[in-house]
């Protein structure tokens, strides 16, 4: 069927609402337009999704056409779903089927009636996705590197300053800074269409999500929470790279230079952990190299975490899975969309993952990250189209993390041959716990401040000219980082992150850091572990998988506080599970840090006086004048 022909269908169900016509109370005859529903988006979804699939995988400006053509389709679709449903007048129907309702009837940006304006806002998003995936940072005629897997193997592995700062500037110059006007105009479109929908930005339109009044209060005291453990680790960390990179690096601010924390980005510092783990002669917990010895593939990596969730009880990978997925970079030459991510088809056997997969110990945790979405997927796919979602967003981002939390352990590495010994002592706890933070708590701030940032954008309180001062002025006071060189207006920063370009909300991932671990908890409760938390490896006990498929089974077909409750006896996010998890640590990083704690709010002066000089240019002036002080 055609799309064409699907909508010409479509708009024949429609009954017009104009003219005084009362609305229809009959729950039978609302369950019947849910399921016809249900049964006409599957196939519409699958068609699109296929679409988004190809482009993602074979980036070319045909592909790039067909997705925009179905993007505008699926726009269409949206709104003329909800005024269907809008002949319903649901006060005294059952609570499933007003919240189904309410769901279809949610349509975002969808609400935008002018089609040039919504072709525009597809048109923005794409472009900007396509300066993103095809950046490279040239550091000579003959060596250009892609983000994967040349820079963030990169800054995985380098420890020279100079190098990593020429690759920082040049990433955020090839993808941020060539977007900025597209962003910018995109913000104006989009908050434009969602005040249709009666939205005051597109910010309150993700935030209503979490169907909680005050979550912006709830997020904040959360972090409140947790900021004294990312404190600690921060001063710890700080000390360790001091001694590698010299103490006259660091400003007296406090702050770290955010280009030598192992990621391009900042965001999580676990690739550090073979040079700041507190005892050297004890493991770092890092398997890479075992993994290399040992033939691993990406194949082999996938099959591995497949077999995690089969001894749990939960869904076994479907054919398909293994036919289509794109698990490698493809050889073909063709341009792909790098950042790992799911993908569901909406016809109950489809789902896949694509994702640059490279042999390392990080890759194998994010592969059980990403079939936790699958798994999740799968466990739902029976409910209604509009409830195969989390029960928040950070629901979804969290399943695969709590899965990983006992893969990481010792004791599962151990099983998986992947450590030679195992060892149970405090030195090699504090080593593995040390690991877990750079990934888990190093994280924290980051995924809290960057909807801080564009929740601030959308509202209109922070102009274009600002952006990027705006931008550091987060990053600053709440990761304790700072850029090593001037940032000007001209640049866009936050652009360099794949989910701003893209325009997924990023708060869900902090959601997901905390509420992962009482999940963890519970499981482990419910597989009567007995180990203190952060040594608790749910794999094989099918009591914890089961625990775990009830809840996800519900997608948001309940408020996700009844999801949490079922699992977790809890109808609220707590840190205390994540706090328990790293204890051991904090104490132990008190100890070592005793008062040399923090950092200013505000980022150093790093200005040269010489703000219009092009980023690359300046950059080679910083590294001559760094050359300079040490031949001195």
């Amino acid at each position: 069927m055609s799309l064409v022909h699907f909508r010409s269908i479509f708009i024949c169900c429609i009954i017009c609402t104009a003219g005084g016509q009362n609305k229809i109370t009959d729950q039978k005859q609302a369950q019947e337009a849910l399921d016809e529903h249900t049964r006409m988006a599957q196939d519409f979804l699958y068609k699109g999704t296929e679409a988004a699939w190809t482009f993602n995988t074979n980036i070319t400006d045909y592909n790039q056409r067909q997705m925009l053509e179905y993007s505008l389709t699926k726009y269409k679709y949206a709104l003329e779903a909800a005024q269907n449903m809008s002949r319903f007048d649901t006060t005294n129907m059952a609570e499933s089927i007003k919240r189904e309702i309410r769901s279809i009837m949610k349509i975002g940006t969808a609400g935008q009636t002018d089609q040039t304006k919504l072709k525009r806002l597809s048109e923005l998003e794409m472009e900007m996705n396509a300066i993103y995936s095809k950046a490279k940072v040239c550091f000579s005629a003959t060596e250009c590197l892609a983000l994967e897997p040349g820079l963030t193997e990169l800054f995985t592995t380098s420890r020279g300053y100079d190098r990593l700062l020429k690759g920082w500037v040049g990433w955020r110059d090839e993808s941020g800074k060539k977007m900025k006007d597209l962003y910018s105009e995109f913000v104006t479109l989009s908050n434009e269409a969602l005040a249709i929908s009666g939205y005051s930005d597109t910010g309150e339109y993700w935030r209503s999500a979490y169907e909680m009044d005050d979550f912006e209060d709830e997020v904040k005291r959360l972090f409140d929470q947790l900021r004294p453990l990312y404190e600690h680790l921060h001063a710890y960390v700080r000390r360790e790279l001091k001694a590698i990179y010299r103490a006259d690096k660091f400003p007296s601010s406090g702050h770290i230079p955010a280009h030598l924390l192992g990621n391009i980005w900042a965001k999580e510092w676990s690739s550090l952990a073979k040079d700041i783990i507190p005892f050297k002669n004890k493991s770092s917990m890092d398997v890479t190299d075992e993994m290399v010895k040992q033939n691993y593939t990406a194949t082999k990596i996938f099959h591995t975490t497949d077999d995690f969730f089969k001894s749990l009880g939960l869904i076994e990978m479907p054919p398909k899975f293994w036919e289509k997925s794109m698990l490698e970079k493809p050889t073909d030459g063709r341009e792909v969309v790098c950042h790992a991510s799911a993908w569901d088809f909406y016809n109950k056997e489809d789902f896949r993952i694509k994702m640059r997969t490279t042999i390392t110990h990080k890759d194998l945790i994010t592969a059980h990250h990403e079939m936790g979405h699958i798994e999740y997927m799968m466990l739902y796919k029976y409910q209604p189209v509009n409830f195969r979602v989390g029960a928040n967003p950070g629901f979804h981002e969290a399943v695969g993390d709590v899965m990983s939390l006992s893969v990481q352990t010792p004791e599962h590495m151990h099983t998986l041959g992947l450590l030679k010994e195992l060892k149970d002592d405090d030195e090699t706890d504090i080593n593995f716990l040390m690991n877990m933070a750079l990934q888990k708590i190093a994280f924290l701030p980051f995924g809290y401040l960057i909807d801080q940032w564009r929740w601030s954008v959308f509202r209109g309180d922070t102009k274009p000219d600002d952006y990027t001062k705006h931008w550091w002025d987060l990053r600053c006071k709440y990761q304790g980082i700072y850029p090593p060189v001037e940032r000007t207006p001209s640049d866009f920063d936050p652009g360099a992150i794949y989910h701003i370009p893209a325009n997924v909300p990023y708060i869900r991932y902090f959601v997901s850091f905390v509420i992962q671990f009482q999940f963890h908890k519970a499981a482990c409760e419910a597989a009567g572990n007995t180990r203190p938390l952060h040594r608790c490896d749910i794999y094989k006990n099918t009591d914890a998988g089961k625990a775990l498929g009830d809840m996800l089974k519900l997608g948001s077909s309940k408020p996700w506080q009844d999801a949490m409750e079922q699992l977790t006896g809890q109808r609220s996010m707590s840190a205390k599970p994540l706090m328990e998890y790293f204890d051991p640590l904090l104490k132990f990083l008190q100890k070592e840090n005793k008062n040399e704690v923090g950092w200013n709010a505000e980022c150093p002066n790093i200005s040269l006086g010489v703000a219009a000089i092009p980023s690359m240019f300046l950059i080679q002036f910083v590294i001559i004048m760094n050359q300079f002080c040490f031949s001195s």
